[in-house]
């Protein structure tokens, strides 16, 4: 597998890291909470005409990376689905926003916290036996959350319906909004990262920057090693759902090719790096950490958040390894 991105990814990653830099400060991000979202960076967004173009999910997970480097309040993980599952024109030109429903509707027909539900005009999501769209007004409100992220309960059956596929697409589109996602943790990590390096250098103590510490060079040293590891996961999810072939689940010679698995253990681990990254760097920043003028507990908030917004990780631990080891229990019961 090429470790590299390609020459194209090089230039992706090059303006849109530059663009959500110059257009995602902090002051922006601010000012979009408490729901989680700015228009004007929306707008500028779509002017970028990501949506719709012939990028592939490798493609979208180098912009969602630097999306999440800037922490941008834009549904980019969620609208990136949604667009590519329906094609409609005005998701494509960001007119109209769409979101992605990760779990089943409840007895009620209801999608519970939705990530971008409250914002979003279209949702998709699976209802019943079906995977549907569901167009409707968006709520602009939302349940106040740890990662200020737009999230809103919507109705799977109120509004006007486009049916999409059965199970397997939901599971298709559900396996890509988890890789987007993914990506967007790495963006996380990545942020943390520079800004606990930085900190460390221009804080001192006894005279010198606290970087010279051995404690603190050991608690930032590995981290570089695990954000790359997070990134090439989720690239070789990308790639697998990319493919599009069924893929293999064979643990006794570690080979893992199933897009599905590979994209929960992309979930998985990313969002266990940006919690780690974001604890560390906010723990070498002191106390500063903690108070709101500082940028790392912008991004402590949102690895958290962006890491729950499926639901608890154990219930993705426990059907990640039900699709590694779908025999698991007739083994342990010695029946396998």
């Amino acid at each position: 597998m090429e470790l590299a991105l390609s020459p194209d990814q090089t230039v992706l990653a090059e303006a849109f890291g530059q663009f959500f830099r110059r257009e995602s400060t902090s002051a922006v991000v601010r000012r979009a909470e408490p729901l989680g979202f700015d228009p004007t960076l929306w707008a500028a967004l779509s002017a970028m005409e990501v949506w719709g173009s012939d990028a592939t999910l490798s493609d979208l997970c180098v912009i969602a990376e630097a999306a999440g480097r800037w922490a941008a309040p834009v549904p980019f993980a969620e609208h990136a689905v949604a667009s590519r599952m329906l094609g409609w024109p005005l998701l494509v030109t960001g007119e109209v926003i769409g979101a992605f429903a990760p779990r089943i509707s409840d007895d009620r027909g209801m999608w519970s916290v939705v990530p971008a539900g409250a914002i979003a005009d279209v949702v998709l999501g699976f209802d019943r036996t079906e995977f549907v769209g569901i167009s409707s007004p968006p709520p602009m409100t939302g349940p106040h959350n740890h990662a200020c992220a737009p999230l809103a309960d919507r109705s799977a059956r109120i509004g006007e319906l486009t049916v999409l596929g059965d199970l397997a697409s939901f599971e298709r589109a559900s396996a890509e909004w988890k890789v987007l996602t993914a990506a967007m943790l790495v963006g996380i990590s990545v942020a943390a990262l520079e800004m606990a390096v930085e900190y460390v250098q221009q804080r001192q103590q006894f005279g010198v920057p606290i970087g010279s510490f051995q404690a603190v060079q050991h608690g930032l040293a590995d981290l570089p090693g695990r954000i790359d590891g997070a990134r090439l996961l989720t690239h070789h999810a990308a790639s697998a759902l990319d493919e599009g072939a069924p893929g293999l689940c064979d643990i006794a010679n570690n080979d893992i090719t199933d897009p599905h698995a590979l994209a929960s253990m992309a979930l998985l681990f990313c969002g266990e790096t940006a919690t780690e990254a974001t604890a560390r760097s906010l723990h070498f920043h002191g106390g500063y950490g903690f108070a709101e003028e500082y940028d790392i507990q912008l991004y402590y908030r949102r690895a958290r958040g962006w890491a729950l917004v499926q639901g608890d990780p154990a219930l993705e631990c426990h059907s990640l390894a039900d699709r590694l080891w779908p025999n698991r229990l007739l083994d342990a019961l010695g029946g396998g």
